[in-house]
């Protein structure tokens, strides 16, 4: 299956572990495009002043539309962030929106917050993810 991650740039790290474990499991895997340049400086992604101007001069929010587009599903790797148990980022929203509009399978790594702790869990419910509960062998 063709797999592409989506999530905080915050969890960078984790995406390119999991992408090493899928690909064992025999699936193609899609990274957000920028992901060397956040694991080579993990403060990226809260320096606005210097993120901005990189996500524009890379078309990143294009480039991993277009990921999404070409595989079969999205990988949302949620974790806590923020104080929030399964965090999902503004963007990431977005990416599950595009998904979701495309019809490709949803793959959530954990649970949701209910909509009473996170008003965009209402949404990312809606899309009906599945969710894996943190075992990435459930993606078939």
């Amino acid at each position: 299956m063709k797999i592409t991650i989506c999530g905080s740039m915050t969890f960078a790290d984790k995406m390119a572990e999991v992408r090493k474990e899928l690909e064992s499991d025999g699936h193609v895997v899609f990274v957000p495009c920028d992901i060397e340049k956040h694991l080579e400086n993990p403060e990226l992604v809260d320096n606005f002043a210097e993120n901005l101007p990189h996500m524009i001069e890379n078309d990143v929010i294009r480039d991993h539309f277009n990921l999404i587009e070409k595989s079969d599903a999205i990988l949302v790797l949620n974790y806590p962030k923020n104080d929030c148990d399964g965090y999902i980022g503004a963007s990431t929203l977005i990416e599950m929106g595009v998904a979701y509009y495309l019809r490709k399978r949803i793959f959530i790594l954990h649970e949701l917050p209910s909509s009473d702790e996170a008003r965009w869990a209402h949404e990312a419910s809606a899309m009906q993810p599945v969710v894996l509960a943190g075992d990435l062998g459930k993606i078939k």
